[in-house]
């Protein structure tokens, strides 16, 4: 494994180092964490201060242990719409603060009985595919945002992202030092280089903004004393089930990434239960529910900057620009294309991060066990499959994960011929020195 450019607890030696490494997870995180807020109806800024909280109150509950961002989830899109049109946004937001404290509940309990278990549960012939499935399953995101303008191809967008892809590869490649440690953040800024020369960017938020603003906070248990909606309770609080799947393989992703257990040390339960009150904080700011972000594991493996000094200082960016409407309105005017060519790139590292799970453990695909695991587990996760229980469904990743461990628990493992021969191998040799 390659040397890391700055370890878990180490600092950048300058300001300006670290000013340009945590810029770097802001710009990542930065579309998906937006993109949630203008579909829900909820506040941008709101959503970029809430997310800046949730990433410090997960380090902090986590002792700082574990590099990872918390930004808008996609998974409660859904849910929050429909029961905004239904009781209202607090009704969802309250929500949210609800699916949080679920998470508490379940960090109790693996506190408890201890995380072997779900260790056991989860071996590399199911954690590899399913963090392949993480990674996949973004790429017609990325490739959606590099190519298509209002659903129709457009021929410049994807002119854009393959020059903003080839820009960061060739920072990644050939860039050393301190400047080889930012790829991500050449790319952004060649790549607006490259979009300004085509003339697509709008610059008219930039010239609305005014240089200091207020988000509209919704703060819950003051503005709005809940009531207990069991209807919108049931359409949001479930979503927690698939979130947590989600955070399990996010977790499999950094600890791939940084070469340390953080399910065993802080250890899952601290884990799960930052991210639940990153997504009670959140919600309780009037910002849609946080989640861990694979976006961020992505410039972490490209980077090799595992420093939470890093992550904890792109959560005080993000908190300040929900404060600066200049600055927000500059970083809304990245046009797709440029996020799309880097989400390109970040994505697929992810997915090879499956891949190297798969190879560093060994994992035997001529082994017809494995072969099946793995084979249903990818189609499962990026075919679309989708199971309805009730009113709630279970697909995707989320999916993928319980056939891999039911898969895993069922299929009988074959027998060791290796091993036979060797046994009769030894016998032999004893019996000729008798």
């Amino acid at each position: 494994m390659r040397q890391p450019v700055l370890h878990i607890h180490e600092r950048p030696a300058h300001f300006p180092q670290w000013l340009l490494f945590s810029l770097q997870h802001v710009f990542a995180m930065f579309g998906a964490t937006i993109l949630v807020p203008i579909l829900t109806g909820l506040n941008t800024s709101v959503a970029l201060v809430a997310s800046g909280v949730a990433t410090l109150s997960f380090l902090a509950i986590t002792r700082f242990k574990v590099p990872t961002y918390l930004g808008s989830s996609f998974a409660y899109i859904a849910p929050i719409i429909a029961v905004s049109q239904q009781w209202g946004v607090e009704a969802a937001l309250f929500g949210g603060i609800v699916a949080g404290s679920v998470y508490g509940v379940v960090s109790l309990i693996i506190y408890k009985t201890g995380v072997n278990w779900l260790l056991r549960l989860l071996p590399p012939v199911v954690v590899g595919p399913v963090i392949m499935v993480i990674g996949l399953s973004l790429a017609p995101v990325a490739i959606d945002m590099s190519m298509n303008q209002d659903g129709a191809y457009n021929g410049t967008f994807m002119t854009i992202a393959l020059l903003t892809l080839g820009i960061t590869m060739l920072a990644m490649t050939k860039l050393k030092g301190v400047w080889g440690a930012v790829p991500i953040l050449f790319g952004i800024v060649g790549g607006y280089a490259v979009a300004a020369a085509f003339g697509i960017i709008d610059y008219s938020p930039i010239q609305q903004a005014s240089l200091f603003q207020l988000p509209d906070f919704t703060m819950v248990f003051v503005d709005y004393m809940p009531m207990w909606q069991v209807g919108a309770l049931l359409a949001i609080v479930p979503v927690a089930l698939v979130t947590m799947t989600e955070h399990i393989g996010d977790q499999m992703v950094t600890s791939k990434i940084i070469g340390r257990e953080t399910m065993k040390d802080p250890g899952l339960h601290r884990t799960l239960l930052g991210d639940g009150v990153g997504k009670a904080v959140a919600s309780a700011l009037g910002g849609p529910p946080c989640t861990t972000y694979g976006e961020n594991n992505g410039v972490m493996a490209i980077t090799r900057v595992y420093s939470v000094y890093v992550i904890a200082g792109a959560a005080l960016m993000a908190i300040s620009f929900g404060f600066l409407g200049h600055i927000e309105a500059f970083i809304s005017t990245i046009p797709n294309p440029v996020k799309g060519g880097i989400s390109i790139l970040l994505f697929g590292v992810i997915a090879s991060n499956g891949l190297r799970t798969m190879v560093e453990s060994k994992v035997d695909l001529a082994e017809k066990r494995n072969l099946i695991i793995s084979s249903v587990i990818l189609v499962i996760g990026l075919g679309g499959a989708m199971v309805q229980i009730g009113s709630f469904p279970v697909q995707g990743m989320a999916l993928a994960t319980v056939v891999g461990i039911l898969l895993n628990a069922i299929l009988p493992h074959e027998e060791d011929d290796t091993a036979v021969e060797v046994n009769t191998t030894e016998e032999t040799k004893q019996a000729s020195n008798f």
